[in-house]
């Protein structure tokens, strides 16, 4: 159900009602104390004025500082319950964005942009943060304070106060003007921080690409660009901002300069005492920081909305893949089957009327040409996707009636594009197990996924940092890494997404020869290009443009003599065209290499037969 950011904002609000109604109630009172210091200014400059003793003046100022002192205790109480209220709003609202987008499907982080993503978590959130604490307490401090300002004010003289607020409308209509395009040129100077953020975090994510390809000049040469105009849009709205204060100053000097010769005359007239008319420009200066504040509230107020409003955008995405409403709770043995299966990404259909069945325990292989479908098909069974037509099943149920925590849990799952964290490796391959990876286990999973010769020459063998994105592996190690994070889970459901094409064919043999002991325990579902890595599944399923054109056995596929078959051929014949470079380049390497000339060396009697050399 979407919300409007009003809702959202008082949602969080009334979380931390008591911090906030207490650090009103401080700030109130604080503001009240305030007012009290001018009262003791008027009255110790008219005692100055009657000679009067200094005893009592230096009460009067004993009586104000002491009055200011515990201002400034309570205004300092009533800040932190404030302050401390946003921050706690901050941590709140981050984790239920966080936890919002983990919620999300996979399609939603296709179409979004990551850069943007983490502006909107990091630069929003902040000036959100800012709007519930510095917002709210400039505007308690703000009203309090204009309230008992002018109340006093009118207590000294009616008239001064009506000239001194004549500048209010004024200021409003100010902060009206300047307040509407303060929010509009922020809104814009947030888009292009998200701008900014994605293309630094394309960057920094495809370095190496950036590098092999010579591209470093061109692409500072886009960021800079890109920096550029946010730098005009900052700049674009500071001035906007920078209006606000000297227009107040303006207003403020104003009221000053009128009340200075209104209230001048009044006193020359002795309708005033000096000390009157000294208290009350001591209010008017007391009333000037409401006034100022008022553009500052203006600015927190209208920026903190504007990244309200993306935030909101964010909290209204609704999640494709949600869990059922009736779940099936019960636990899984293993068996999947697909029926009548189609899927498309918008107009691009994929999967076109799939069906078969992989009984628990046994094993599938998928094969096919690059975009035939393949990591498509395995997608659906985790529900990374859902299938638009037809029926994903494991275990005779459909997967949308299994909580995804529950079905989840049960698949082991390693795709195309491996990702490692930057944390150890111990953790990396412990990711998917709930408590600490047992040492057992890990090099078990380790052992299987061929890593652990590669460990022993690891500085910390497991406790390796493995850098972000796993930057300090090669290829195969992280794939293999990924291997063993994925049977390490122990899972029911083992789904390899060509994870051995970065592994190279001896070690590959090594992992299919240990993971078969591995997958005699579970359902197996094997995604690959290379026939040796699936010939001895229990059914192979040959894809072609989203449908099943073959399936069958290892053996029968070749007799069958179809598109598998033609697989099969090409791939021994770049295996004997590789074998016959690989020897062709060793021999010319012979024939290259140039022959030291033996040293001659005559025989010697010993030998038999006497010298060879010359006389």
């Amino acid at each position: 159900m979407r919300s409007s950011p009003r809702s959202t904002f008082f949602h969080y609000l009334r979380g931390h009602a008591t911090k906030l109604l207490v650090g009103s109630v401080l700030v109130t009172a604080a503001s009240l104390l305030a007012t009290i210091p001018p009262r003791f200014i008027g009255a110790i400059v008219d005692d100055v004025t009657r000679r009067a003793p200094f005893s009592a003046i230096a009460l009067l100022a004993g009586g104000m500082v002491v009055v200011a002192l515990l201002e400034a205790v309570i205004r300092g109480n009533g800040r932190y319950q404030v302050i401390d209220s946003s921050r706690l709003t901050e941590y709140e609202m981050r984790n239920d964005l966080l936890a919002h987008l983990q919620s999300m499907h996979l399609g939603y982080f296709q179409r979004q942009r990551i850069g943007d993503l983490m502006a909107r978590l990091t630069n929003d959130l902040t000036a959100v943060r800012q709007m519930y604490g510095f917002g709210i307490l400039m505007t308690l401090m703000t009203m309090s304070l204009l309230v008992f300002s002018i109340a006093a004010m009118l207590q000294v003289s009616v008239k001064l106060t009506l000239i001194s607020l004549l500048v209010m409308p004024v200021a409003s209509m100010t902060f009206w003007a300047i307040g509407r395009r303060v929010q509009r040129k922020f809104q814009q100077l947030q888009a292009q921080f998200g701008d900014l953020s994605t293309k630094a975090q394309e960057n920094f994510s495809g370095i190496r690409v950036v590098k092999a390809y010579s591209q470093e000049e061109p692409e500072i040469a886009s960021f800079a660009a890109i920096d550029q105009e946010y730098v005009r849009r900052a700049l674009d709205l500071a001035k906007f901002n920078g209006l606000i204060w000297p227009a107040m100053s303006f207003m403020i000097g104003v009221a000053v300069l009128l009340t200075l010769y209104v209230g001048g005359i009044d006193a020359i007239g002795g309708q005033l005492t000096i000390g009157q008319l000294i208290q009350f420009v001591a209010y008017l200066y007391l009333l000037s920081f409401p006034m100022i504040a008022f553009g500052e509230i203006t600015n927190i107020f209208q920026q903190g909305w504007a990244s309200l409003i993306r935030l909101q955008e964010l909290f209204d995405a609704d999640p494709a893949i949600a869990d059922p409403i009736d779940p099936v709770e019960r636990p899984i043995r293993g068996e999947v089957e697909m029926r009548n299966v189609s899927f498309a990404y918008g107009n691009t259909v994929v999967l076109r009327d799939v069906s078969f069945t992989v009984p628990a325990g046994g094993s599938l292989a998928v094969v096919g040409p690059t975009g035939s479908g393949k990591s498509t098909l395995v997608n659906l069974i985790p529900r990374l996707f859902d299938a638009q037509q037809g029926e994903v099943l494991i275990d005779g149920v459909n997967v949308q009636r299994y909580p995804l925590r529950l079905l989840r849990r049960a698949v082991g799952y390693v795709p195309q594009e491996t990702f490692l964290f930057s944390v150890p490796l111990r953790e990396n391959v412990g990711f998917g197990v709930e408590d600490a990876l047992p040492d057992e286990r890990l090099e078990w999973a380790s052992d299987v996924a061929q890593l652990n010769k590669d460990v022993e020459d690891f500085p910390a063998r497991y406790d390796t940092m493995i850098g972000e994105r796993g930057v300090t592996l090669s290829g195969g190690q992280k794939q293999r890494t990924a291997i063993a994070r994925a049977v390490a889970k122990d899972p029911r459901i083992l789904i390899l997404d060509d994870a051995l094409s970065s592994v190279d064919t001896y070690t590959e043999a090594e992992i299919l020869r240990r993971l078969r002991g591995v997958m005699r325990e579970r359902t197996s579902i094997v995604v690959a290009h290379r026939i040796s890595t699936v010939k001895d599944a229990d059914e192979i399923l040959v894809l072609d443009d989203g449908r099943i054109v073959e399936r069958g056995t290892h053996l029968s596929l070749l007799e069958h003599n179809g598109l598998y078959a033609q697989m099969y051929r090409r791939q021994l014949l770049e295996e004997e065209l590789e074998v016959g470079e690989e020897q062709a380049e060793h021999e010319r390497r012979v024939r290259e290499t140039p022959v030291e000339p033996t040293a001659f060396r005559p025989r010697m009697p010993s030998e038999g037969g006497m010298s060879e050399g010359p006389p």
